[in-house]
């Protein structure tokens, strides 16, 4: 993965097809090659394929397995093609969400992967069908969007993906779902050797196609844990609350989207529109530079999974808990005041290392 990282790197700058720092937004100062999706979503496959436990399915589960199989390739092909098409000559928001509600569809209607029930979080437990079908629709547009949305920093949405995927990896490793466990030590293999690259200073970048294939197969991985038979469950993990779980373990993308959707509606803007309002900008106008700001985000991460694990409670106060400090500690760096410079009427980042970053790029062209 790391060789074909670094051909694919060589192969977007001869044929340009990198992103160019051309407006407010975007904090780099460089052209970068914004298809690492590529690579993201060919190892992920490859690992799951190659290392798939078919021989620990019993014959009983092999059926559903298989089927949930079909569906969620059928859904992970779409978005990583709207994906590369996005990230090569760029696709109109609203397509890009018609193609998360056909997925969305597909995995929820075809497949069955739904949200069921909220496991006595604020007393309710079963959901109507029909509730539950929106619900889950509903989940998977937002938890993949969220995703899409926090990849502005090196490093930052594969980083959080790693780990919100090797805690659900450890979880389903140990009540016993090896088929689940491998699908997410798959995707977190892939974005730890991605991170070689895209951690700060970044060769190449993940873009929508490395994005939407995150978030789709946590959504799938968010989803399967909160259904998980609790019946199969060790006697030593059976407090844990399954949802409280799950979003302590994609606690910052949710809650950076939630923002910045509540302010773009506030203003009068479409909630996909692009700008500058996210935690990640808030962390580099206060003085932080990549590196850190990705740092904080990680520890942040850890922080919030290892408390949704060690609080247990009654699931309604272990929801109300877990969602008080985790907003409380992501909003922390509003309590310090701006420090970024402004150079020729444009915000940037003032990169302390950019002859590095360049040797960098010219080393890779080079080999």
């Amino acid at each position: 993965m790391l060789a074909f990282t670094k051909t694919l790197i060589k192969v977007s700058h001869l044929k340009n097809l990198v992103d160019v720092p051309d407006d407010r937004r975007k904090i780099h100062t460089l052209s970068i090659p914004s298809l690492g999706g590529i690579v993201v979503f060919t190892a992920t496959i490859f690992a799951l394929f190659l290392w798939y436990p078919i021989d620990y399915v019993s014959h009983g589960e092999l059926p559903k397995l298989m089927n949930n199989a079909k569906y969620i390739a059928c859904g992970s092909l779409i978005l990583f093609f709207v994906g590369i098409k996005d990230d090569i000559i760029g696709t109109a928001a609203e397509k890009k969400l018609l193609a998360h509600v056909m997925v969305a569809f597909i995995l929820v209607l075809m497949g069955d992967i739904r949200i069921t029930g909220m496991k006595g979080i604020f007393g309710i437990y079963e959901l109507p069908y029909t509730l539950s079908v929106l619900l889950s629709i509903f989940s998977y547009i937002v938890i993949v969007n969220a995703f899409n949305l926090i990849d502005g920093v090196d490093g930052l949405a594969a980083g959080v993906g790693l780990i919100s995927c090797a805690s659900f990896g450890l979880w389903f490793y140990l009540v016993g779902d090896i088929a689940l466990a491998c699908l997410s030590f798959a995707l977190v293999g892939a974005l730890l050797g991605f991170l070689v690259f895209n951690f700060s200073p970044a060769s190449i970048f993940l873009g929508d196609s490395g994005s939407l294939t995150i978030g789709l197969i946590i959504s799938v991985l968010s989803i399967q844990l909160i259904e998980f038979d609790a019946t199969k469950i060790p006697a030593s993990m059976i407090n844990i609350s399954k949802p409280v779980f799950v979003l302590s373990a994609i606690a910052y993308p949710l809650i950076d989207t939630l923002r910045v959707f509540i302010i773009r509606s506030l203003n009068g803007r479409s909630p996909f529109s692009a700008d500058r309002n996210h935690i990640h900008h808030r962390l580099l106008d206060i003085g932080l530079t990549h590196r850190k700001t990705s740092v904080f985000v990680y520890v942040y991460s850890v922080l919030v999974i290892y408390l949704s694990i060690v609080i247990n409670i009654s699931p309604s106060v272990n929801f109300i808990s877990m969602a008080s400090v985790a907003v409380i500690l992501l909003l922390t760096p509003y309590l310090f005041k701006k420090r970024n410079k402004v150079l020729v009427g444009k915000e940037v980042e003032i990169s302390p290392k950019p002859i590095e970053l360049a040797k960098k790029m010219k080393d890779i062209l080079s080999n």
